[in-house]
């Protein structure tokens, strides 16, 4: 059996097969920069990163992996109307938008390597690509798939019969209401905005390029000829011009699949004749106390603000990958405990590889390469179960149990061990070899100062020194008469 990915617009599992053999194109939806990103965000990276991670390490294929950095054009609410999201942070924070692009796009790559992501090979930048964007919005407009208005170029949405089976919002389904903005310009409700022309409502916008010739525009208040990119036609131009017009997958939230997706899909195949994109794969929200996790309602979390709780940002990779991509996790700190305590176990187990954690007096039996194998066996057919990652964890677990109450029966057995660690090592990326480090001096501070309670029977004290040093980012254990410290 070979991989199986749910495809969101066939609506269920398929076998992948790549367009090129051993070669694999995939595109995921970054972040609009206007603030840092929260772990609802994280998730969905979180879930390319492991399916990217898999397709290498579970099946060799060379992953040509692109990530987009949204910087202009994304407007409130996902309307072709409002405030862009980055301008309107600049203008809270008194600043100039590229500054604000700048500053959260270096918080997003700080947090995704505390997460441990995988680099991609491109990073692109919409503000990179707008001569892109309006040769698609020109080819669109030749083939009669979109049209001007007096405040910009619109795509028409009856033009595209397929419109909607990505999402099911068919245009016989769509009400004038449901995310779509009503517009007496347009010719149909659903038509979306391919540019916004700096004019009216838009004269203030700050980041602008001309229509001719794609050149960013220092000009100011009224021009027709001036304008911005809508949100949906950057990533539809990135992906061409990096992967090429049809491509493996595409990844993204749920909250992507429309009007955002849908509409890359009915662009992208207006203008190049053919199918976009094979695999479209989605992640499903985190809910907080019951909501959906996001900017908008106040509620959301951010990689700083889980580890000033005490966790390892490896902690919440673990977790946010603990649930499979298609089931919605009801986020709590319990969760994160959980998370905890099974992430150190494993890595506790790997650390020893394959050592029993106490042998006892009793002789124990024997585990032979064949065992390892048939767990290692386990792990993969889940990972290729649409990344079954109960599966994949519980195939773990088993061999942990199996291993933690036996000896290696020879050397077959070690090795067979150690490649089945490094193979989930590769996979899931939160179980890597701790660098301990020099042990920070304020911690150490502590862990003398709790050596001393513990002499004098102080467990109290000493108890709350432990949980001080676990809010520092580093755990002690009472070994016999010493302390041992580890980051976590």
């Amino acid at each position: 059996m070979g991989l199986k990915l749910y495809n969101t617009f066939s609506k269920h599992e398929e076998d992948f097969v790549p367009l090129k053999e051993g070669v694999v194109s995939m595109y995921t939806c970054g972040p609009t920069v206007y603030g840092r990103p929260h772990i609802g965000n994280y998730s969905s990276f979180l879930m390319a990163d492991l399916l990217r991670r898999w397709l290498e390490t579970g099946h060799g294929y060379a992953v040509t992996h692109v990530k987009n950095i949204t910087d202009v054009g994304h407007l409130i609410a996902d309307a072709d109307t409002g405030e862009d999201k980055v301008e309107k942070q600049a203008k809270t924070e008194k600043t100039d938008p590229l500054a604000i692009a700048k500053r959260y796009t270096e918080q997003y790559l700080e947090d995704e390597k505390a997460l441990n992501m995988r680099e991609p090979q491109e990073r692109p930048r919409a503000t990179q690509y707008v001569k892109d964007m309006v040769a698609i919005i020109r080819t669109l407009l030749a083939k009669g798939n979109a049209y001007e208005t007096e405040d910009g170029f619109y795509f028409s949405v009856e033009t595209f019969p397929a419109y909607g089976k990505l999402s099911g919002n068919t245009l016989d389904k769509l009400d004038a209401g449901a995310r779509v903005a009503i517009d007496e310009a347009k010719k149909h409700p659903a038509d979306f905005a391919l540019w916004k022309k700096c004019v009216a409502r838009n004269s203030h916008h700050l980041l602008r390029w001309s229509f001719e010739s794609g050149e960013r525009s220092k000009t100011e208040g009224e021009d027709a000829s001036s304008g911005f990119p809508g949100w949906h036609i950057e990533c539809s131009a990135m992906s061409a011009r990096i992967l090429g017009t049809e491509i493996d997958i595409h990844t993204g939230g749920e909250d992507n699949i429309f009007p955002h997706h849908e509409c890359e899909i009915a662009q992208s195949e207006s203008a190049n004749g053919h199918r976009f994109v094979r695999f479209w794969l989605h992640k499903r929200r985190i809910d907080l106390a019951g909501e959906k996790m996001s900017k908008s309602l106040g509620n959301v979390l951010s990689v700083p603000t889980v580890v000033e709780k005490g966790y390892s940002p490896q902690d919440l990779r673990y977790y946010l990958l603990s649930v499979h991509y298609r089931t919605n996790l009801k986020f709590s700190w319990k969760g994160m405990d959980d998370a905890r305590d099974s992430r150190r176990s494993i890595c506790e187990w790997m650390e020893r590889g394959g050592e029993p954690a106490s042998e006892g007096t009793k002789k124990l039996p024997s585990v032979f390469s064949a065992d390892i194998q048939k767990f290692d066996a386990d792990f993969s057919l889940a990972m290729d179960t649409d990344l079954n990652v109960s599966g994949a964890l519980a195939a773990i677990h088993n061999c942990m149990h199996k291993t933690n109450a036996s000896t290696m029966a020879d050397s077959k057995a070690s090795m067979a061990l150690q490649k089945f660690i490094e193979k989930i090592r590769n996979t899931f990326g939160c179980f890597d070899a701790a660098s301990e480090g020099e042990i920070p001096a304020a911690v150490q501070e502590l862990v003398d100062v709790r050596a001393v309670a513990r002499e004098q029977k102080d467990f109290k004290e000493s108890d709350r020194l432990r949980d001080e040093i676990k809010k520092m980012g580093y755990e002690v254990r009472d070994e016999m008469k010493e302390q041992k410290i580890k980051k976590l």
